[in-house]
């Protein structure tokens, strides 16, 4: 894709954050957008403000993790919008817990949506995009779709599962000749609601309000700077993009130094729960 100018997107997760971001962005360039979230109000606003520069919107409630929901949205799209270019699969929550901690049914939640939401919302809209004869399908991944951290192994786990499958697919494509592209989008800290937002099993010096606040003041990029970069891996058709100085360096560092990323992630991790368990008393 050269422009996003007379084209429609489809984005998950739009309610907030780098969804409602992208889509804006993507409206002021002159794409029409279809956005979905579980967010009613949320999506409210987003379709508002993606309205002011004129383009079509199609707003509707969807859950990512129900496949028949997100096929039934893609054909809505089609329907109601005549076709569709470009598909950003954006919609995640959190979950912070050890590896120790975690319950089964707080780890296929997430799983549902960061991960089964993706294969969702690929599989559904791929066709489309291939009918178009162009376009595009951005996956979300993470920073931690990279390098791991303690207590948030699910969270690590599914965005490594994004970054594998959607690698696959590119690879796929490509052997095909396929004129689809497909991007894997790794964001470092982004200033969104998503930590605050988290589902936590609390456990003293490993995950609590105050470790979350900790962990969401380090984030320093914007959803508007997000959306821009997503942008820019697709009019140059990237397969990978990392956004934000913090994830170009620490995957710079766990691939050139693995052991001093490691070293650098547990005595971080150690000095965050012996300030934690301080903090107790």
């Amino acid at each position: 894709m050269k422009t996003v100018k007379g084209k429609v997107a489809a984005i998950t997760g739009a309610a907030s954050g780098i969804g409602r971001a992208t889509a804006v962005l993507l409206a002021e360039r002159g794409c029409s957008v279809a956005i979905s979230d579980l967010d009613p109000a949320g999506l409210e606003e987003t379709a508002r403000l993606c309205r002011a520069p004129g383009v079509r919107v199609l707003q509707t409630r969807v859950d990512v993790a129900d496949r028949a929901a997100v096929f039934a949205w893609a054909e809505q799209v089609v329907r109601e919008l005549g076709g569709v270019h470009l598909v950003i699969n954006n919609a995640g929550v959190a979950l912070g817990a050890t590896i120790e901690d975690l319950r089964p049914e707080d780890f296929q939640w997430l799983m549902g949506i960061n991960f089964w939401g993706v294969v969702h919302g690929t599989q559904a809209f791929l066709p489309y995009l291939k009918a178009a004869g162009e376009g595009h399908l951005v996956n979300l991944s993470s920073l931690f779709g990279l390098v791991a951290v303690p207590a948030h192994g699910a969270y690590v786990a599914a965005k490594f599962a994004v970054k594998g499958f959607t690698e696959t697919l590119r690879q796929e494509l490509e052997v095909e000749g396929s004129p689809v592209g497909v991007s894997c989008i790794h964001p470092g800290g982004v200033r969104t609601r998503i930590a605050r937002s988290a589902r936590l099993v609390h456990r003293a010096g490993w995950v609590d309000a105050t470790s979350q606040a900790d962990f969401e003041r380090l984030f320093r990029t914007t959803p508007q700077q997000a959306a821009k970069e997503i942008l820019r891996a697709v009019l140059q058709d990237r397969p990978r993009h990392l956004i934000g100085i913090d994830a170009v360096a620490l995957d710079l560092l766990q691939r050139l130094a693995p052991g001093l990323f490691r070293r650098l992630i547990v005595a971080g991790a150690r000095h965050r729960r012996r300030g934690l368990l301080d903090k107790r008393g």
